[in-house]
């Protein structure tokens, strides 16, 4: 299809707007010739798509391409996407599907090869990927870097797994992201210095600034669960070049509201200038990991948006290979009805007992402490609540019994507590649990808990809510994380289940977001695998 377009165009690189018609033919920009503005002055603004620089496009619990149909609206037009979780779940056999599926839409998937499958040897996962594995799909072309290096401790200890990975990215000149929460000094520069090229873990600009000095790129990070842009983002004034944004995890509910567009918006009130800001937005991630996104040049794939004004950045309409795939908040990718016979997971345990999820233990016991958006938690010395010599949830305290059960086999059910949930009835649950995916549930008795999860068992996959007389699932069949279900459907049927944990008196903004961040062993400082509590700081299971 070929057209011509007239605005105002915004060339990031030399810094300058003007009225231009942009002719596009067979998919690229044949020419930009600027207008006369003393006959016309165009009022919209023509400038690259946005890219989400780091995102994990199962934790919007859609598969590809329905996540495409909700991000183009937004005028995303790429993602740089690590298939990490469901390759947890299911391998390489996952990554695949992650593949094939955002093939089947006018998007722009750029995936990673996960490098830490499973994340640690202190969880049960579903799949390996050794560096053999890694190798393999570093080779491939639609393969543009190795995906976050979470074994920073197996990076300075220089683990020759991880020192292999890292070469197989090197050997085929793809970059390497980081995950390095809290690393500062000299064993932020050894970390960097082994090869490894961004990190999205910042949870400080005085961080942030202590890895740019040693050269690396700094990804500005604001998920539905983790919130890092008002701490960095003052850092693309002053580092322009060596800034991107990214989600990392986004729900559905929160992707239907915005995305990279509105991390622009809330820049530019900051005062940050709009060329800076659009860099990070749109130019860095392509030149990073060197994608096949056009930049609004003679010769480039026409991928671009047209805005409203450089302020509010309100998408008009959003191409990608000249093909028109939102207009007016519309997204116009046609719904991709999946040809799978049957989703790929992994589910083999049997549903539980109300008695398998006591704790008879009446000894003081580390306890979360969850942090509403942030994916750290603090460890408290506590001794919850004692009832006929065991342990109970105690809602007066906000000290809530948390659990974690194996999806991959039946085993014992990991069992502590945690801290400002909130909850005063009831339970929630999530196979969506970071990194390994097995079962999560915080709950305030064991009847409840017990429900929640063996929901989700009954589904193999999903998200439940239980209490006050009602049950609520959304099932997740695609690897216990994603649903082939139309998006925005998903979101609604989402944000219901998020509300009805509200209910129940949950105080966090994301409650099933925060719930899958409860499991993540490599981000400090205590978490819970189903195999016991896990001390971040000594890198290891917390023994009694």
């Amino acid at each position: 299809m070929n057209f011509s377009i007239t605005g105002n165009l915004v060339d990031i690189k030399q810094q300058r707007i003007y009225a231009a018609e942009i002719t596009v033919e067979a998919g690229k920009i044949n020419s930009i010739k600027p207008v006369d503005q003393s006959t016309s002055q165009p009022t919209n603004y023509i400038l690259p798509g946005f890219i989400d620089a780091h995102v994990h496009i199962e934790s919007s619990m859609l598969v590809p391409s329905e996540f495409a149909r909700l991000a183009v609206v937004h005028g995303t037009v790429a993602t740089v996407s690590d298939p990490h979780e469901i390759a947890n779940v299911c391998g390489k056999e996952g990554v695949e599907y992650m593949i094939t599926n955002g093939k089947t839409v006018p998007f722009k998937f750029y995936f990673g090869a996960p490098s830490c499958v499973p994340a640690t040897t202190f969880e049960t996962a579903g799949a390996t990927l050794n560096a053999n594995d890694v190798r393999e799909l570093l080779a491939r072309d639609e393969i543009k870097y190795l995906s976050e290096m979470m074994n920073f401790p197996g990076v300075l200890n220089k683990d020759p797994e991880v020192m292999q990975k890292i070469a197989a990215a090197k050997h085929f000149f793809k970059p390497v992201d980081g995950h390095a929460p809290g690393l500062r000094g000299d064993v932020a520069k050894q970390y960097i210095d082994a090869g490894i090229s961004t990190d999205h873990e910042c949870f400080t600009a005085e961080e942030a600034l202590d890895k740019l000095q040693y050269g690396m790129k700094i990804l500005i990070r604001e998920g539905s669960a983790a919130k890092n842009f008002e701490a960095l983002v003052g850092l693309v004034q002053e580092h322009p070049d060596m800034m991107m944004f990214c989600s990392d995890d986004k729900h559905p509910d929160s992707l239907v509201e915005g995305h990279i567009d509105q991390l622009c918006a809330r820049a530019v009130a900051k005062g940050i200038d709009v060329f800076n800001v659009l860099k990070a937005a749109c130019i860095n991630p392509v030149e990073h990991y060197k994608l096949n996104v056009g930049l609004l040049q003679e010769g480039d794939p026409a991928d671009f948006i047209i805005v409203k004004d450089l302020q509010s950045f309100n998408v008009q309409q959003t191409y990608v290979n000249g093909v028109l795939v939102a207009e007016e908040g519309k997204s116009l990718i046609a719904r991709h009805e999946t040809k799978d016979a049957k989703a790929v997971n992994q589910f083999n345990c049997s549903p539980k007992q109300v008695q398998d999820f006591a704790i008879t233990s009446t000894l003081e016991l580390p306890v979360i402490e969850t942090l509403d958006g942030q994916l750290i938690t603090n460890k408290l010395m506590l001794t919850p609540k004692s009832e006929n010599d065991q342990l109970v949830s105690d809602t007066e305290q906000d000290i809530l019994k948390i659990v974690v059960v194996n999806r991959y086999k039946n085993a014992p059910i990991a069992k502590a507590f945690i801290k400002n949930v909130g909850l005063k009835s009831g339970a929630i649950a999530s196979s969506v649990a970071h990194d390994s995916h097995n079962i999560v549930a915080v709950g305030v008795d064991d009847e409840s808990l017990c429900t929640a999860v063996n929901l989700v068992i009954e589904k193999e996959g999903g998200v439940s809510c239980v209490g006050r007389g009602k049950r609520h699932i959304l099932p997740l069949p695609v690897a216990g994380l994603m649903t082939t279900a139309d998006g925005y459907e998903v979101a609604t049927q989402y944000a219901a289940i998020d509300a009805a944990a509200k209910e129940l008196g949950s105080t966090l903004a994301s409650p099933f977001m925060t719930l899958s961040f409860m499991a993540l062993l490599v981000i400090p400082h205590l978490k819970l695998s189903d195999l016991g509590l896990f001390d971040g700081d000594s890198f290891s299971l917390y023994n009694h």
